[in-house]
């Protein structure tokens, strides 16, 4: 009696960015084309695991997806199921009903395609034993243990675009443009788009600014006959002595913090010390959505393909990671530890200040 297909299991959790519809197609690819596998699509990331939401994948499902943005699986940033909340219900550990139900589902392996919270929770389901492997995306880019993480190259081709389109609306009316970027706690996604952006002050969680000296800053450049200026920051950004600026608490999510509303802040500080008209664009959402990127395709098709070579292999408990130009098998353990921040004296800063570029420090 010939021996049953193997059955590999692949899920998007957390929040959604480009490349996701890639990485479930390179993942579904490899099992059917490589390894001859039956792929099973878990819906809405961990919560198609607690409450049975799966569909198989056929070559035909994954084929055209390559360059569509967001999952077409879905996506969930409160579905922990050591933390779960079911019909509006208290919340509890459901862990126990999803390792039931990954085995009803009788699947192989499992590839959990998320960022910190995503692969922290996977972390904690491998060590209760299910046999899984990750892939890191993130738009922040905060992940461990990985160079670059899918969505990030993404998300600063839109942020650069909109520091581009802000800096002639700033020429043609003489003001002081602050526009506020995603990233929570770490400052990459601000550090990349507000240098290729051409940002005059460039303001991220990693480097607690001085509004006195960013203030100084803008007023010189007004003096130099320079009628405008560019501020770009960090939603986690917070000023010396200060604490971050939070807009709510949803208390049922993994991520229960919200920030957002710095830039309001900066704008009306620089407008009551320096007399200069500040206006604010926050880029919220906008930036997680649209086609992935050339790179951004690229890198969800290679790390999505060696995950399901992890599988393969029953290698559990990895990290598919970009280290330098390969793509390596790293511990979960140490991609998730702590986050990965900007620091300060980084490259990209020291040439950054070089070219005239203020961290407001």
């Amino acid at each position: 009696m010939p021996n049953a297909k193997k059955r590999i299991g692949v899920l998007t959790g957390g929040g959604d960015c480009p490349g996701l519809n890639a990485a479930i197609r390179a993942v579904a690819k490899t099992a059917i084309l490589k390894h001859d596998m039956d792929v099973i699509g878990i819906k809405d990331g961990y919560e198609g695991l607690i409450e049975n939401k799966s569909m198989p994948l056929s070559y035909e499902d994954v084929s055209g997806i390559l360059a569509e943005g967001g999952t077409f699986l879905g996506a969930s940033n409160k579905a922990n199921p050591f933390n779960y909340s079911m019909g509006g219900k208290k919340p509890r550990d459901l862990s126990t009903l999803l390792l039931r139900n990954i085995r009803a589902m009788k699947l192989d392996g499992l590839v959990c395609v998320g960022g910190d919270g995503t692969l922290t929770v996977a972390h904690k389901l491998y060590k209760k034993g299910v046999k899984l492997v990750g892939v890191p995306k993130t738009i922040d880019n905060d992940l461990r243990a990985t160079d670059l993480t899918i969505g990030f190259d993404s998300a600063v081709i839109t942020a650069t675009e909109a520091i581009d389109k802000l800096h002639t609306t700033a020429q043609s009316h003489h003001r002081v443009m602050v526009i506020e970027l995603m990233g929570r706690y770490a400052g990459w996604l601000t550090l990349y788009a507000g240098v290729a952006g051409g940002g005059d002050v460039i303001i991220i969680p990693e480097m607690p600014y001085d509004i006195k000296k960013v203030c100084k800053v803008l007023i010189e450049r007004n003096k130099k006959g320079k009628r405008f200026s560019i501020v770009v920051i960090s939603e986690g950004a917070r000023p010396k002595g200060g604490r971050m600026v939070v807009k709510r608490i949803v208390k049922d999510s993994a991520e229960p913090i919200r920030l957002g509303g710095i830039g309001n802040k900066i704008a009306n500080d620089i407008e009551k010390n320096t007399g200069l008209a500040a206006r604010v664009t926050i880029l919220g959402h906008l930036q997680r959505g649209g086609a992935p990127s050339p790179f951004d395709r690229m890198l969800a098709t290679r790390l999505g393909s060696f995950a399901c070579d992890l599988v393969a292999k029953r290698d559990f408990g990895k990290m598919a990671a970009l280290r330098g130009r390969d793509i390596k098998a790293v511990d979960l353990k140490d991609a998730v530890k702590s986050i990965r921040r900007v620091d300060p004296e980084h490259p990209i800063i020291k040439s950054a200040i070089a070219v005239g570029t203020s961290f407001g420090i």
